[in-house]
């Protein structure tokens, strides 16, 4: 007889064992397995997440690298961001700055306050801008365009404006209305006609908080009209102090970091690109918190159980000896008792890892989904608790950190997809069968070293 059918007569006449050793497969590879599809699921998810977010990514001013004797902030060109913008890893872009300019020719500002002590009659600020659209205050909905159509990348060679419903309402203006603005320079004299694009609504009645300005008073225009208005007219690039770009993949940050200084070159110089990952860390936190205790669950499983089979291997050796005494009495080799060895706890492994796959699927979806709904409504009650300061404060008075605002439209994921993959079963396989026969191996290998002789006379 081989020590195959051995191996089978020895499992059958020992079911109580057998049943203990497959029991204690069956719990490691239901853990391990579940372990691995909650980690696939979280990972599928939060790919999902980050190709719908994309990652925002800042172009700003690099204080640590700025000399002691810098005394202007650098700037870059437009055109430079452009070239930046037009990376296949970009997909959409833009750029902002703010610059002075007074109305002139009868309209009157909404606010009788002005915006600083020497400001001339009807000095107000305006927005030079690629995309009036991806504005945070127009993406996230707090603004509304009321009539018109918004700024875009092709009109930067118009002289166009968005005008604030209060100041449209107060001077009678409407889209296709134009109105004349100067230049930010007092000393200058270029002035220039703007027609009007489009009438929005901010409903803060606040003032700016950066610059104390009435929101009712903020024009939002073109980026090189405001340019050229204050360069005297001259065209060219309108020289920025930073950029936002909107990455297709947040996985993709650092090829583009390299692939955007490659084609910026020296006009990098006092910048840096930095990611803004915080709404795609609002939305995978939960899953971050589920993955961390599914494989600190697996690894426990996993251990403890290789401690228990290398426990009953160790039992089985010592209860069999008089068994293996007279096996290797009868000239059976060494070898193939450990091989019969192997063999048993191989056939309940692959026995334990087929039980599992039946059921492991259905379980590890409702747990996933009822320890991530936990999380989930943990982060989203974090959320809503968050109180913003109050109008026209920055909130650090108040010891209320900016940065702890959270992201609109970004809510922490509460559902993952369980899968069992043919992979993952293969996976499985190979650590269950790994942990069973290192388990097996110690014990086994004792058989090597027993005397026949003296197991047959004195049963040790």
């Amino acid at each position: 007889m081989n020590f195959v059918k051995r191996a089978g007569l020895s499992l059958w006449s020992r079911k109580a064992r057998s049943l203990i050793t497959l029991g204690t497969f069956l719990v490691i590879c239901t853990m391990v397995l579940a372990g691995l599809l909650i980690n696939t699921a979280t990972g599928r998810a939060a790919d999902s997440a980050k190709r719908t977010l994309g990652a925002a990514v800042t172009l700003g001013m690099d204080l640590g690298g700025l000399s002691g004797n810098q005394l202007q902030a650098p700037q870059i060109g437009s055109d430079v961001v452009d070239r930046i913008g037009a990376s296949p890893l970009v997909a959409k872009y833009n750029y902002t700055y703010v610059d002075g300019t007074q109305l002139l020719g009868g309209p009157k500002l909404v606010s009788d306050k002005p915006l600083t002590s020497d400001a001339p009659p009807n000095y107000t600020l305006a927005t030079g801008v690629r995309d009036s659209s991806l504005l945070p205050d127009f993406d996230n909905g707090t603004w509304t365009l009321l009539s018109g159509s918004p700024i875009t990348a092709a009109d930067q060679d118009r002289n166009v404006v968005l005008v604030e419903e209060r100041l449209a309402n107060k001077n009678h203006l409407k889209v296709g209305d134009r109105i004349t603005l100067t230049q930010n320079d007092p000393g200058g004299h270029t002035k220039a006609a703007f027609t009007i694009k489009g009438v929005y609504r901010n409903p803060s009645d606040q003032p700016d908080p950066d610059y104390q300005q009435f929101p009712g008073d903020r024009l939002i225009v073109p980026a090189a009209a405001l340019g050229r208005l204050n360069s005297g007219g001259k065209h060219g690039p309108a020289q920025l102090q930073g950029a936002t770009f909107q990455l297709k993949d947040a996985s993709a940050f650092n090829s583009f970091k390299a692939q955007a200084e490659r084609t910026a070159g020296n006009a990098m110089h006092g910048f840096k690109l930095s990611i803004n990952d915080k709404a795609l860390q609002q939305m995978t936190g939960p899953l971050d918190s589920v993955t961390t205790s599914a494989t600190a669950a697996m690894w426990l499983i996993g251990i403890a159980g290789a401690l228990v089979l290398g426990l009953l291997a160790a039992l089985a050796v010592k209860q069999r000896r008089t068994e293996f005494g007279v096996l290797l009495a009868m000239g059976e080799n060494r070898w193939k008792l450990v091989a019969q060895q192997c063999v048993e706890i191989t056939a309940v492994a692959l026995l334990a890892i087929a039980l599992s796959s039946l059921f492991a699927q259905g379980l590890t979806q409702r747990a996933g989904d009822s320890l991530l709904h936990s999380q989930a409504a943990s982060a989203l009650q974090k959320i809503n608790a968050y109180q913003p300061p109050p109008p026209g404060s920055t909130g650090l008075g108040e010891g209320i950190d900016p940065n702890d605002a959270p992201v609109k439209g970004a809510d922490p994921i509460d559902r993952i997809t369980v899968r069992l993959r043919p992979a993952d079963l293969g996976t499985v396989a190979g650590i269950s069968l790994g942990v069973g026969l290192l388990a097996t191996a110690i014990p086994a290998a004792s058989s090597l070293r027993l005397n026949p002789r003296r197991i047959l006379t004195k049963g040790k």
